[in-house]
């Protein structure tokens, strides 16, 4: 059966694309130059943090931690992640957010919905918790994989026991740890191909059957069975 179930963040148990956009947005602002150079490889995760932090000094030069609860407290849950996440703390399946968005919103994601574990990025703050520019990586964009199997060693949990939740490429890492792995509202079809379980109707819930399926069929290798992607 299913011991563990890892989850995106931005664009799959929330309603925005990216935490770190959300910021952005709030002071009416954007930082598609640092996207773009570090889809370039001109710039590593530690860097792109650097520029997020830049801009948002424009609009705010003392922005405190305490400020980006309250921005990102405005931060919508994604339709049905209630729902999810009562269907698989009720047959006793442990969850974790795993995430390259902002730890203060995947803390305060993990609160309301009581979910166990939590692996985002933040932020290092001086005495008064005023952010200094320096970021804490601890999800790095393109090594979820890496971060679950961390994660899966620590618990005890192999990947056959294992079920993932994400939208976007950088997630098909996660899949590839999990006997089963639903790309819900997939942002192309690199997710698609990668995941065991399409879902893309905006509603979190939809995921849970193809979850709880996963825990009636035979394990199959070290990861499970990878059968034929599915859509609903």
């Amino acid at each position: 059966m299913l011991k563990l179930v890892a989850l995106d963040m931005d664009g799959t148990l929330v309603d925005v694309p990216s935490s770190w956009g959300a910021v952005h947005a709030y002071f009416g602002d954007s930082n598609t130059e640092g996207l773009k150079a570090f889809m370039e490889n001109r710039i590593d995760d530690a860097e792109f943090v650097r520029s997020d932090v830049r801009i948002w000094w424009r609009h705010r030069p003392q922005l405190s931690r305490k400020d980006l609860e309250e921005i990102l407290g405005l931060v919508p849950l994604m339709p049905g992640a209630r729902r999810l996440l009562d269907g698989l703390h009720a047959r006793g399946i442990r969850t974790a957010i795993v995430s390259g968005g902002v730890d203060v919103l995947a803390e305060r994601i993990a609160r309301e919905l009581g979910i166990g574990r939590v692996l985002a990025n933040g932020f290092e703050t001086d005495g008064a918790g005023r952010l200094t520019g320096e970021g804490i990586i601890r999800v790095p964009i393109w090594g979820k994989e890496e971060v679950l199997a961390r994660l899966q060693a620590e618990l005890g949990v192999a990947p056959a026991e294992t079920g993932s939740v994400g939208n976007s490429e950088i997630d098909v890492g996660l899949f590839r740890r999990s006997r089963v792995g639903v790309a819900f509202l997939p942002a192309d079809e690199t997710v698609r191909r990668g995941a065991t379980a399409v879902v893309v109707e905006r509603d979190l819930e939809r995921v849970l059957p193809h979850l709880l399926e996963a825990m009636d069929e035979p394990a199959v290798g070290p990861a499970g069975p990878r059968p034929r992607t599915k859509l609903s």
